[in-house]
Order: C-alpha cells, then sequence, then structure tokens
C-alpha cells in the first residue's frame, strides 16, 4: 500500500500547489456570463490574475472586495456589498462567484449569512444575477478542493431542486480541473457522436478556447449557461471525471435523485473503453466506427511506444487526481514511477497512486526525490529542477506559461492517450545522446599485453 508522506518542511521551495480561490475562480470563468470575485485583498486577486493570463494568454475578467486595513479588522461586509453591487450595474453578470481568501477567512466572518443580507437588502437590482459563495481559504487545500467546491456551491445555489422528468439523451458532465479545453471539447465531441446531449459543468472549452470577440465583453462569454445549470435535475446520468467531483455529484443525487458514475481518470484503453462501453449501454447505439478507428490507432500507438517506455524512472509533481491519472499512464506503459509529490493529502485518490510513497510537497521535493529519473512531469515551475538535473521536463497542469497552446493539448480517451503516447516518446528520442564512434568499441577497455605494445611502438 502506498504511503502518504506528510511535509516536513517549514516553508515551500518552488511551490508546486496553486490556491483554492484560484481553482474556484477557474471554475467559475467556465460559465457564461460569470465574473468571479476574490473576497480580499488586492494583492490576492493579481497574483492569481497574473498567473491565469500567463497560463491562457488570455484576457481574465476577474474582480476583487479590495480589503484593506480597517476593513480586515472591522469587517468586510460592507466592501462585499459594494463590489457585488458596482459589479451588477457596471458588468451587468449573470453570476457572480464570490472566492473567499485567507484574509478574510482568519477572521471567521459570516460570508453565507453577508451575501443573504445582500440578496434580500437588494432583491430588485440583483435580479436577473446568481450570487454564488465558495469558501476557500488558501491556507488549506489547493487547485483541485477550490474547483470542486465551487462547482458544489454552483449546484447546491442555482439547481432546481426535486425529482424531475428526465430527458433520456441528457448527460450531465462534472469535468475535473485538470481536464484542458481540448479535452472537454473532444469529450462533448464523444458523447454527440452516440446521439447523446451533453451539459458540461463547468466548460471552460467555450470561454476560455482562445476565441477573439467581435466586441469587448467584461464578463465571459461562452461556457455553461446558468439555466443549463438550474435544469440539472433533468439529465439521465451525471458522468464524472475526478475522484475531487465526487462530492458536488453526490450533492446532484441529493438534490435531484440523478445516477451519477465515477471515472477517476480518462486517460489509457481501459478507462477509455468503460467510458465508451457506459455511452454505448446509455443511448443503446453501437460504437461509431470513427471511435473504433481511434482505439485501433492507440492500440498501434502501444505497441510502437512501449520500447520507449519499458523501465524508464518517472518523477511527477501535480494535483492528486492528476497525479493519479499521469501515474497510471506510466506505470501501464511499463514505466517506474521514482518519485511522486502532490500539493494536499485531502484526497483518498492517493491510496491508489501506484508508487511505493507520496510526498505531500513542493517543486523542491521533486529536485531531491527526482535525481536519477529519466523524466520529470510537472507544470511550468519545474523547469529549474530539470535543468539543475540534466532532465528532461514534460509539462501538464497549471501553469504552463513558456510554451504556447497548452490549453489544446489532448490527454484523454483514444486520441488523447495516442498523443500522450507521442509526446513522451519522442522527448526520450530527444534527450537521448547519440554514440560516438569511440564509445561503440567493444575492446575501448581492454588492457593490451606488453608484448603487443611493444611490438606496436616498435613498428612506429
Amino acid at each position: 500500500m502506498v504511503r502518504i508522506l506528510p511535509q516536513t518542511k517549514a516553508a515551500a521551495v518552488n511551490p508546486l500547489k496553486s490556491s483554492q480561490p484560484l481553482g474556484a475562480a477557474l471554475a467559475f470563468l467556465g460559465i457564461d456570463g460569470a465574473m468571479p470575485l476574490f473576497h480580499g485583498s488586492q494583492g490576492c486577486t493579481s497574483f492569481a490574475l497574473v498567473l491565469f493570463v500567463r497560463h491562457f494568454k488570455e484576457a481574465i475578467p476577474l474582480q476583487t472586495t479590495a480589503m484593506d486595513e480597517v476593513a480586515t479588522i472591522l469587517g468586510g461586509a460592507d466592501h462585499l456589498e459594494e463590489a457585488i453591487l458596482n459589479l451588477k450595474s457596471r458588468t451587468k453578470p449573470k453570476l457572480i462567484g464570490v472566492c473567499t481568501t485567507a484574509l478574510t477567512e482568519t477572521r471567521g466572518e459570516d460570508f453565507a449569512g453577508d451575501i443573504a443580507n445582500i440578496r434580500q437588502k437588494h432583491a430588485e437590482e440583483l435580479a436577473g444575477t446568481e450570487v454564488v459563495l465558495a469558501n476557500t481559504p488558501d491556507f488549506e487545500g489547493a487547485i483541485e478542493e477550490g474547483w470542486a467546491k465551487a462547482v458544489t456551491a454552483m449546484i447546491g445555489r442555482i439547481t432546481r431542486p426535486g425529482e424531475q422528468a428526465r430527458q433520456s439523451k441528457k448527460i450531465a458532465i462534472l469535468p475535473g480541473w485538470n481536464l484542458t479545453v481540448a479535452d472537454i471539447e473532444h469529450l462533448r465531441d464523444m458523447v454527440e457522436s452516440f446521439g447523446l446531449e451533453p451539459v458540461i459543468v463547468p466548460d471552460v472549452s467555450g470561454s476560455l478556447d482562445g476565441t477573439v470577440p467581435d466586441r469587448w465583453v467584461t464578463t465571459t462569454y461562452g461556457g455553461t449557461s446558468v439555466e443549463d445549470i438550474r435544469e440539472l435535475g433533468t439529465a439521465e446520468r451525471c458522468i464524472v471525471v475526478g475522484e475531487h467531483m465526487r462530492r458536488p455529484a453526490e450533492l446532484l443525487h441529493r438534490l435531484t435523485g440523478v445516477p451519477y458514475t465515477i471515472f477517476q481518470s480518462l486517460a489509457g484503453l481501459k478507462a477509455a473503453d468503460r467510458f465508451v462501453s457506459l455511452l454505448s449501454a446509455i443511448s443503446g447505439a453501437p460504437v461509431p466506427a470513427g471511435v473504433r478507428r481511434r482505439r485501433a490507432q492507440l492500440q498501434d500507438a502501444l505497441l510502437d511506444g512501449h520500447f520507449h517506455f519499458g523501465g524508464k524512472k518517472i518523477a511527477i509533481a501535480a494535483e492528486p487526481d492528476q497525479l493519479y491519472q499521469l501515474a497510471t499512464f506510466f506505470v501501464d506503459m511499463g514505466s517506474e514511477i521514482a518519485a511522486a509529490v502532490t500539493t494536499t493529502n485531502m484526497s483518498k485518490i492517493l491510496e491508489k497512486v501506484p508508487a511505493d510513497s507520496v510526498q505531500i510537497g513542493d517543486i523542491g521535493d521533486l529536485e531531491a526525490l527526482g535525481a536519477g529519473a529519466d523524466l520529470l512531469v510537472t507544470h511550468s515551475h519545474g523547469r529549474q529542477a530539470a535543468q539543475h538535473l540534466g532532465t528532461p521536463l514534460m509539462r501538464v497542469g497549471f501553469p504552463i506559461f513558456d510554451r504556447l497552446g497548452s490549453q489544446h493539448k489532448l490527454t484523454i480517451l483514444y486520441q488523447g492517450t495516442r498523443d500522450l503516447i507521442f509526446e513522451v516518446a519522442n522527448i526520450f528520442q530527444a534527450s537521448r545522446h547519440a554514440p560516438t564512434p569511440e564509445a561503440l568499441d567493444p575492446f575501448r577497455h581492454r588492457e593490451m599485453p606488453d608484448e603487443l605494445r611493444s611490438s606496436s611502438l616498435a613498428r612506429h
């Protein structure tokens, strides 16, 4: 059984994790007409905004209650009320997602009560805008928990409760934070190929896909509509991607009775087969020829790629669900997990990671544990560790700011797994040093007998 090793250092060295409020804001960015609002200081918001802009290379709508010293001591309810009313009058969002920060959480304010009072006091002014609260202190959890809390809060606040008439073709999908724009688009295409109608919550593929609007838009544009969230109870089934999305799925089930199926990973032949089989069972339709063809391509890629993976030592640092996804992928390809580092011990999925131990830590721990590995796998902050160790780096997760197109990289189902195999195999091939003629000489380390050496010297 894998051992979960707690963090022992007093400070992070080259931090691995991003904060809970950032994860919640990312989830709110997947909703059409949304405006994430950080309840805290301007510095908290600015730091998250910089990471978002560097990763997505897009203009990101993100606002703050701008708590100052006086509000921090006396309470921030007035700042929260003013920020919500200003956003409503100036940007007219369909949803305001309030993400608390360590500054306000440490004080222990009643945020839910404050927002309830604001809704009641300004019911007419806030008509047409949902205000959703996600309690996301920076001092615990990470981006994974923040994303899940925001989705849970949206379902709890917006979704219409009670058993409702089910639409037989409608499928609710709750994707994990680590699914890219390309992953979610591919997920939608796969579901639609079976004649089903997916509703994805949240859907960053509609709002963070790199398109340029024909006019200036102050909120998010594209993504899941508030009305779609409200009517989730009419779905035939809910498909959940990632262990951290279990809680919002359970809440949806309690509110509406919609059954759910959890996929802890969608990478790899086995996971993709299970997903496709489920879609076929729900729809009653055979697997389309195009999907069968992509499966055959993955089988060929597995044959072609396993020569490059066999016996390789991999060091991974990522959020728990992404760590599990990547570790199982590499082990299935014949590699060994030499080091596994993650951000928090709050996820049960860590018990299933195929490694001897999982270290709760940072990139500094990855560098220490990954010495001798053939490949480092983490986000862009791992580039210094890779340089120090002389080991190639595969960039995954958030943030990736020194490469273009990270959101358009496919990583799931048949096609995404095939692309992952090719990417890793090409990294290994590119980092392999060609042998010199001297290195190929089988006699280069053999000692020459004295009589042969003296005869050779006599000839020369």
